[in-house]
């Protein structure tokens, strides 16, 4: 009989990049379902950008010293009593008897950085992204992952064909995932109009073709960015026109989009016609102007953040039944199919990686990415930064 893992690891200090400051938290002892993550790789979200500029995204503001950082993997180094008893359970009668998910230490995991309450009628409902308790890493007042230990109850193991920085990558993946998949309810054969080519965006063109999307279609500004999302996953790409001197934003933005269709030769209805419209920006004008793209009995989904207070089209949706529907951050099922389709090929990961930084170098990491281009004039996509060594 093979003997079950050790459960006890020596720990060293945790080193945290903080966002008024460097220091070292505390991971106290964990709970008997959690586990205890050293964290290998840790990916720059535009919210951490937000709260690294201003210290506040929307109408949240960091008051206090935060460790920032939610896009997580890593390795197992401790369990929780109750898991730790499941893994002996695996060791001594096979997975079979417990369930394949048993984890062990030394696993190879992504991290999902949010605990709930597991209690409210969200969290009973599968919903558990909206309930009200929600711990979120990096989400004022909760530390994120950016440290060397973190202690969380949602993580999942990542298969041999995916490398563990990759796994890093999971959560804006499963955001897009959410996006398309769960709340778009994309169908094999529609047409989706992604705003915005950064990587939330980047990754809803990726899901929407693996899913089986006819065109893919991505929107930006920015032409570097439209020329990687064509090699990417966009079937088409369009650079809107720009606005003219003194034109509210409510005319340029049917304007813009009635130029889109007219350029790629999309109709308005009917066959051919755009079925959902994710909008990654949270630009008004871009959120306008997707609601004027999309077909009537359409779907738009609101997925990026931007003023908390936004004019919108209502006579159109009104009388086009378009529906509106808001995506935040990802829920039941969501991990697991972003996953699934890394492991499958049908969504490829690698070509969005662009930076990588030593821990050290963490503030560097932060500059390169609000400034959106290396030295040499390159994009920046997806910039992650290792662990602590």
């Amino acid at each position: 009989m093979t003997k079950a893992p050790a459960n006890e690891f020596t720990p060293r200090d945790n080193p945290a990049f903080i966002l008024h400051g460097k220091l070292n938290t505390s991971y106290e002892t964990i709970g008997p379902d959690e586990v205890l993550i050293e964290v290998k790789h840790t990916g720059i979200c535009g919210s951490d950008v937000h709260f690294y500029n201003a210290g506040k995204i929307g109408l949240v503001s960091c008051c206090s010293a935060m460790c920032l950082g939610h896009e997580s993997a890593g390795e197992v180094v401790k369990l929780g009593e109750n898991l730790r008893r499941k893994a002996e359970m695996a060791v001594a009668q096979g997975d079979a008897a417990v369930g394949p998910s048993a984890l062990q230490v030394g696993d190879r995991v992504a991290l999902e950085p949010g605990t709930t309450c597991r209690m409210c009628d969200d969290c009973r409902t599968g919903q558990y992204q909206i309930c009200e308790h929600m711990q979120f890493a990096a989400y004022p007042p909760f530390h994120g992952t950016l440290q060397r230990y973190y202690k969380l109850d949602l993580v999942y193991k990542l298969p041999d064909s995916i490398e563990t920085i990759y796994g890093a990558m999971m959560e804006p993946l499963s955001v897009a995932v959410h996006s398309i998949a769960n709340v778009g309810q994309l169908r094999t054969g529609q047409n989706v109009l992604v705003m915005g080519a950064g990587p939330v965006g980047l990754l809803a063109m990726a899901v929407a073709k693996g899913l089986g999307a006819k065109r893919v279609i991505g929107v930006d500004i920015n032409l570097d960015r439209l020329s990687f999302a064509r090699s990417y996953a966009a079937t088409d790409v369009y650079a809107p026109p720009p606005m003219e001197e003194g034109e509210a934003k409510a005319v340029y933005s049917l304007r813009a989009a009635k130029a889109l269709l007219s350029s790629l030769r999309i109709p308005e209805r009917g066959q051919g016609s755009i079925d959902l419209v994710v909008d990654a920006t949270g630009a008004e004008t871009c959120i306008q102007m997707g609601l004027n793209a999309v077909r009537p009995g359409g779907t738009h989904v609101q997925t990026g953040f931007g003023p908390p207070d936004v004019a919108i089209p209502m006579f159109r949706v009104i009388t086009n039944e378009i529906k509106i529907k808001g995506s935040w951050r990802y829920g039941s099922g969501d991990y697991p199919l972003a996953i699934d389709l890394v492991d499958r090929g049908l969504v490829d990961l690698k070509p969005l990686l662009t930076h990588t930084f030593p821990f050290e170098q963490a503030l560097e990491a932060f500059e390169l990415t609000r400034l959106g281009k290396d030295k040499d004039g390159n994009p920046v996509i997806k910039c992650v930064i290792h662990g602590p060594q």
